[in-house]
């Protein structure tokens, strides 16, 4: 029997990072890679824009750190609103760079094995989840009944999670997410992340150890809040130790610091 000084968390962090739009989840990554982590987005969300400009800006030397493919499926007009165009491949490339991460200029080797100085980030399931439901849908386009699709679809998604939180998968993770607000039956709402339906958000959160919300606040400033809130359950295994509002410019970097200290 496994002493627990011995488990996976001790090495490596599984964190779920959501947020509204805007609220500069995906720019946050920025004070990891100036931590010297070295970053594998998978980019559903096409808006690596403002994480690049923020390293470029501190430390350019440090944008090699980052490799990323953009993932999205194309649409073309269609006569009752866009559709897929052609075979969607955005979700079975995901799957195929997980199981290696090879692309034509470079072949980084298998995901599960890079270790404790490597971030996979996913980057957002919310997209992801477009991109899971494009997959099923391709693969049964004449069935009647769509809730067929957004159940294969559900379950590939939640396949992913599992494996990313896995304790044979070998390297930190972040799945960035938007949420979805719900009405419960006492009349309260609640905030999930947003996947493919309604049934899977719910679910989402148990998969991770750690949840943290990005945050817009007065006067523009932003942060990450490590304590729940009214409406948004979070995670942070070091409570008595992190604050419950860090500076977005570093919030990440001294997050990853804390628990893993």
């Amino acid at each position: 029997m496994p002493a627990l000084n011995s488990h996976q968390s001790a090495q490596f962090t599984k964190l779920l990072l959501i947020g509204e739009a805007g609220s500069g989840k995906t720019g946050s990554l920025a004070s990891l890679v100036l931590a010297g982590y070295k970053l594998r987005i998978l980019d559903f969300d096409n808006g690596l824009d403002t994480l690049a400009a923020i390293i470029k800006r501190a430390k350019p030397d440090l944008l090699s750190a980052v490799e990323f493919e953009t993932l999205r499926d194309k649409y073309t007009p269609g006569p009752t609103g866009p559709i897929v165009q052609g075979i969607p491949h955005a979700f079975t490339r995901a799957q195929q760079l997980l199981n290696r991460w090879k692309t034509d200029s470079i072949d980084l080797g298998v995901p599960a094995e890079w270790g404790p100085e490597v971030i996979v980030v996913l980057d957002s399931l919310t997209f992801y989840s477009d991109a899971a439901y494009n997959w099923a849908n391709a693969l049964n386009p004449t069935a009647k009944d769509k809730r067929q699709i957004y159940y294969t679809a559900q379950q590939a998604t939640e396949s992913t999670l599992a494996l990313l939180t896995g304790e044979s998968f070998r390297a930190n993770v972040i799945v960035i997410s938007h949420i979805r607000y719900s009405d419960m039956p006492d009349g309260t709402k609640r905030g999930y992340p947003t996947a493919v339906g309604s049934a899977l958000g719910p679910t989402i959160p148990a998969y991770f150890n750690s949840t943290a919300l990005c945050q817009s606040q007065a006067g523009g400033k932003r942060s990450i809040r490590t304590v729940s809130t009214a409406m948004i359950d979070l995670k942070n295994p070091k409570s008595f130790e992190m604050g419950e509002q860090l500076p977005i410019e570093s919030a990440l970097a001294t997050f990853f610091k804390t628990v893993r200290s």
